[in-house]
């Protein structure tokens, strides 16, 4: 197994959620429940398709999310936390208020998800 070296323990914790959409697909999930891939691509409009299907892996590799098939056709793939996964929502939540208290004017939220 190859190692990653980290600086700290906070690294571990970026390593897994970096990525620009990472942070809002784990959100939406913990928040929306199990969806499909097309909910997500809907929510994050501005996600390409490739991107949304390589974000999900990353997640997945890293347990944070769960892909589950069912053998129907067309087939039917759904997304959702893990248990591991649903110990971020804190932190994502902590996330998203300090985005409402600081968001200025160079900002338009369109798809409003933070309670």
């Amino acid at each position: 197994m190859k190692y990653k070296e980290v600086v700290c323990e906070m690294e571990v914790t970026l390593d897994m959620i970096s990525g620009k959409w990472k942070p809002l697909i784990l959100y939406f999930l913990g928040q929306e429940g199990t969806k499909r891939f097309g909910q997500i691509k809907i929510f994050i409009d501005k996600i390409s398709h490739k991107s949304l299907t390589n974000q999900l892996r990353e997640l997945e590799e890293d347990g944070l999310v769960e892909r589950v098939v069912y053998p129907e056709v067309p087939p039917k793939v759904e997304y959702s936390l893990t248990k591991k996964g649903k110990t971020l929502l804190p932190i994502l939540e902590s996330m998203c208020e300090w985005g409402e208290k600081n968001m200025d004017k160079r900002y338009r939220l369109i798809n409003p998800l933070c309670d």
